[in-house]
Parts: structure tokens; C-alpha cells; sequence
């Protein structure tokens, strides 16, 4: 169409998109274009939770051999079903089963193309006209960003640093109404490295059940505990309230590339089947992609050969650098780690701004000591906590041990005198 012989376009890139576009990727890619290309020091990543990389959590071999054997099979190499492959799906029923008080089946099992998708799909199907979510903060970006861009209203609840991390029960109250949907809890935690009790997931579970709605677990990291603390799957409260748990293979098999999810449902009331939830994810993932056949084909051989040795092993190397970080990092003026990480492989770190000087927020903190130390740190405004810092500690001990480095090296140079 043609106005004042100018040609006009009908098109116009999404609002929504561009003011949800808060991720942990975006937030790392922008703090890492002030890196200094002349520095020749390798770069210290604290910032991306992805250690399969290093060889102290590289996956094991038993592991890789599984997608191996499922590639050879040709068995295969056809469109999988949506709700994914009956053998896959009954495996992870009967592997997580054994931490729960009654057995899943593979009905109740969704697979996903990793926990993104994972997401997606439950903000996707939960988004009604005035309805609204009740999300941790801080928490992994994902769940804001995904509901805003869907229109489903947030509500944010905080998480308190001085015990440890746990759910303001009382916030969460408040901010409900008869439109809140769900909950949101991430155990163990990301960014926190917290690990909830058993008697903290009841409460919330009961909590949820006196608001009526439901909870989303995320538990990418579980069983990834190493602290005092026993990892307790929210489904065991299944009872009390529905709940709707998420993970995938990234992270304990530190295969985070293989993008494998899933959604377990724990519900034996039957409550979310009732309400529709069920039959609006089965129809959701009609028209998504599937994850890759060939990794759900894998699956089952994954768990039956995952050794104890393995998961130690990976374990021990996150528990000595969870206490190396919380040490050296506390042994510098301007940051203090309120809580020793417990859990997942991430810790937030407050960032003491009257320390140092001429640095405003934790943003311009992250940028100037990418430039100067080539360590690229994730900002908290990323996580929904001005000010603070998430750090992980998912590499060798050596780098942890020179990033720490070079943070004092940096405080020493902008401290307030």
C-alpha cells in the first residue's frame, strides 16, 4: 500500500516481546561486550550456570553411550509422539517414584525439549484474561519473562536471605486473589543455592491449598544437595495441594545441550485432571516441537547406567567449590554471601555498593570488572534483586580461585578511601 507515494509496511515487531525479554543469556551477552579483547587472561565465567564443559563435570561415558546405542538402534529416527515415547516416559515414572509416597505412571509423565520448555508450556496454558501468577525473588528470569510476554499478570513474593532463603509465607497470602493461578518454587534453588525442609514444603503446600491453586516446583537441580539438608521433592505433598514439577537432564547429568525436560505430575487427587490442566498441556504440546527422538530413545539406558559414582563425584567437586567461593568471597569488603550454598551450583552475593567508589549499581559493577578482570559476573536486577550478584561455581577449583582473585584485585583498585 502506497500513502503520499511512500510505500507503507504492515508490520511492527512485538511490544510484548521486547519488554519481556529479561533472561540470564541477554543479561551475560551484554555484560560480556565490555570484555577487553587485549586482556589475555582466560575469561572467569561466574555467570553461566554450565559447567559440562570442564573436565571435573564432564558427563560420564555410560552416558554418552546411551544416546550412542539409541542413534545406532534406528530405532530412532521418526517424529516421536507429543506427549513423547511411551519407554522414556514410564522410566522417569518409575525413577522418580522411588522418592515419592506413591508410584507415578507414564501417564503423568510430559517430555519436554528441556526445562524451558517446561515452562512454556505451563505459563502457556495457565494465561486467562485477569489471571495472575505468584513468582519468587529473586528467581530464574524465565518465569517473569515467559508470563509477561503471555499476559498473565506477576505477582512477586520475596525470598528471605536471613532464613536462608525461604518463602515469605505470609507475602504470598497477601498477594493472592480468586485470579491467582499457581506458585512457583525453585528447590533447590537457582539463584540461591538454597535447600528447602520438609516441613517448609509442607507449609507451602498447605498455603497453596488454602489460596486453592496449584504449585509449580522447578527441581532442575534435584537431588543436587550437599549440605546438611535432605533434597524433598514437593510432589510429596502431592496430597495436600497439586503439584506440577519440572526438570531435565541438564544439570545432574551435565548434558545441558541434549535439551531433554520434563513435567511430572503429582496430583492423585485428580484435581488439576478436573480442572482441564492436564488435557490443556496434552493439547499445548500438539503444536510445539518434541524434544529429538533419538535423546528420548536414550532416556531409560541414561537412568538404568547413571552410577552412584558418578553423581558423588560431581557432588563433592560442587560442595569444596561452594566453600571456597563462600569463604574467599567473604574475606572482601564490598560482598557478603549471606547463606553457604547448600544446593544447584549458584549463590547470590550482595554487593556492598558503600564500599567502593563511583560504581552505582551492580549492573556498572558487572561491567566495569568484566573490562578490567575479564570475569563476567550475572547482575541481580537479571534475577529480580538489585544490587546483588549471582555467582556460579559450576568450573574447576582453579578458576574459582583466580575469578576471587581478581575481584579483590579490583576492590583494592575502586574501594572508598
Amino acid at each position: 500500500m502506497e500513502m503520499n507515494g511512500r510505500q507503507r509496511w504492515n508490520i511492527e515487531g512485538s511490544e510484548e516481546m521486547n519488554k519481556s525479554s529479561v533472561t540470564v543469556r541477554g543479561s551475560l551477552n551484554q555484560i560480556s561486550r565490555y570484555l577487553n579483547s587485549e586482556d589475555d587472561r582466560p575469561v572467569i565465567g561466574f555467570g553461566h550456570a554450565d559447567p559440562s564443559g570442564f573436565p571435573s563435570f564432564r558427563t560420564s561415558s555410560a552416558i554418552v553411550e546411551a544416546l550412542v546405542d539409541a542413534v545406532r538402534s534406528w530405532k530412532f529416527n521418526s517424529y516421536p509422539s507429543t506427549q513423547g515415547l511411551l519407554p522414556a516416559r514410564r522410566a522417569l515414572a518409575e525413577y522418580f517414584s522411588k522418592s515419592l509416597p506413591y508410584q507415578l505412571s507414564s501417564d503423568e509423565v510430559f517430555l519436554t525439549a528441556g526445562c524451558l520448555q517446561a515452562i512454556e508450556i505451563i505459563i502457556s496454558v495457565l494465561t486467562r484474561p485477569g489471571a495472575n501468577i505468584l513468582i519468587p525473588r529473586p528467581a530464574f528470569p524465565h518465569y517473569e519473562t515467559r508470563a509477561i510476554f503471555g499476559g498473565l499478570e506477576v505477582r512477586n513474593f520475596n525470598l528471605i536471605p536471613q532464613n536462608n532463603w525461604e518463602v515469605d509465607l505470609q507475602a504470598v497470602q497477601a498477594l493472592a486473589d480468586n485470579n491467582t493461578v499457581a506458585i512457583v518454587i525453585i528447590n533447590p534453588n537457582n539463584p540461591c543455592g538454597s535447600v528447602y525442609t520438609s516441613q517448609h514444603l509442607k507449609e507451602i503446600a498447605e498455603t497453596a491449598r488454602k489460596l486453592g491453586i496449584f504449585v509449580i516446583s522447578d527441581e532442575v537441580y534435584a537431588h543436587m544437595v550437599f549440605g546438611k539438608k535432605p533434597f524433598v521433592p514437593m510432589g510429596e505433598f502431592g496430597s495436600i495441594a497439586p503439584v506440577l514439577t519440572l526438570g531435565s537432564l541438564s544439570k545432574k547429568w551435565s548434558v545441558p545441550g541434549w535439551r531433554l525436560g520434563w513435567i511430572l505430575t503429582t496430583d492423585p487427587n485428580g484435581i488439576l485432571k478436573k480442572h482441564g490442566i492436564l488435557e490443556s498441556i496434552e493439547n499445548y504440546k500438539e503444536i510445539i516441537p518434541p524434544p529429538a527422538t533419538c535423546i528420548q530413545g536414550a532416556v531409560p539406558q541414561i537412568l538404568a547406567k547413571t552410577s552412584d559414582e558418578f553423581v558423588s563425584s560431581l557432588l563433592d567437586s560442587l560442595k569444596t567449590n561452594a566453600d571456597i567461593l563462600y569463604e574467599k568471597i567473604n574475606e572482601i569488603p564490598c560482598f557478603t554471601c549471606p547463606n553457604k550454598p547448600e544446593g544447584s551450583m549458584l549463590a547470590m552475593v550482595k554487593l556492598n555498593l558503600e564500599q567502593l567508589e563511583g560504581i552505582r549499581d551492580d549492573v556498572e559493577f558487572c561491567s566495569k570488572v568484566a573490562r578490567e578482570e575479564s570475569v563476567v559476573i550475572l547482575p541481580g536486577i537479571a534475577v529480580g534483586l538489585k544490587n546483588w550478584l549471582r555467582f556460579s561455581f559450576g568450573m574447576e577449583r582453579c578458576a574459582i580461585e583466580d575469578g576471587v582473585a581478581r575481584l579483590e584485585s579490583f576492590y583494592q583498585r575502586h574501594k572508598l578511601h
